[in-house]
This record gives C-alpha cells, sequence and structure tokens, in this order.
C-alpha cells in the first residue's frame, strides 16, 4: 500500500518584473485588470493563476490569456524579464523581491497549496530516515 503524510502548505504569491507592473499593473493586480495582461504558466494544466485570481476576486471560474514556460525556474526568469505575470511559490519569489526584481502585484493575498508526500509502505530504514527529514524539513518551511 501507499502512505500518504500532510506536509503543510507552500503559499504562492503573483508577481511581475517591476517595469511590467509599472506598465500594466500600476496598482497592483485588480479586478478590473486581470483580463489584461498575459499570465505565465507552466503547460495547459497549470491552473495555479487562475486559482489565485479566482480566489483573490471571489469569481467562480476565469480565462486568462497565457503563455507557457515549462520549467520553474524558466518561469521566474520569464516573469522577471517582463513576459507577464507568474503566481510562484513565495520560497522562490521572495529573493528577487527583495532583490526588487520582481513586485508581489497582490501584497497581503497568497494562494495556500498543500503539499503530500506519498511513499510505499515498506520496511525500510532509508525509507523511514528520508519521510521523517523531508517531514521535518517541510515542517521549518511549510505553513502548518
Amino acid at each position: 500500500g501507499c502512505k500518504v503524510v500532510p506536509l503543510g502548505a507552500m503559499e504562492y504569491v503573483a508577481v511581475a518584473s517591476p517595469e511590467f507592473a509599472r506598465e500594466h499593473l500600476p496598482n497592483g493586480l485588480t479586478a478590473h485588470n486581470f483580463r489584461d495582461v498575459t499570465f505565465v504558466c507552466f503547460n495547459r494544466k497549470d491552473d495555479m493563476q487562475a486559482e489565485f485570481v479566482a480566489r483573490r476576486f471571489g469569481l467562480k471560474r476565469v480565462s486568462l490569456p497565457s503563455v507557457f514556460v515549462p520549467s520553474s525556474e524558466g518561469q521566474l526568469r520569464a516573469v522577471a524579464a517582463g513576459w507577464g505575470v507568474s503566481v510562484v511559490p513565495e520560497l522562490m519569489a521572495a529573493p528577487l523581491i527583495a532583490k526588487e526584481r520582481l513586485v508581489d502585484l497582490a501584497p497581503g493575498h497568497k494562494l495556500p497549496i498543500q503539499l503530500y508526500w506519498h511513499s510505499w509502505n515498506l520496511e525500510s530504514a532509508v525509507l523511514d530516515a528520508l519521510s521523517e527529514a523531508l517531514t521535518l524539513a517541510a515542517g521549518r518551511a511549510l505553513v502548518a
């Protein structure tokens, strides 16, 4: 069988380059302007951006103009280069926000995504040690 261990939530934030934000979203991301900008997504199945916008503005479902960059690091580089807006893990965005290479478009609003560790239910000291180390690290890095 399979063991599923909840690790906590990773918080996602909406970001853009300072130049993109100044030009297209001078008042941040609002219910009136989110349809006017391009969102950088991982692929067609990536609904993080739509989920963030829908929750932020109390909408049932949204459709967003998108471009696809199938790499987490690539998405951050594309956003920093001014391609558009993306919703990314705050852990990845924070250093770039601190260096003023990205800006938070919806300060105070985060999308928490629950993360889980799935492992086979085996008698294995290595797997048990890995599971324990992962759970401890997640406890320090993620929101309960």
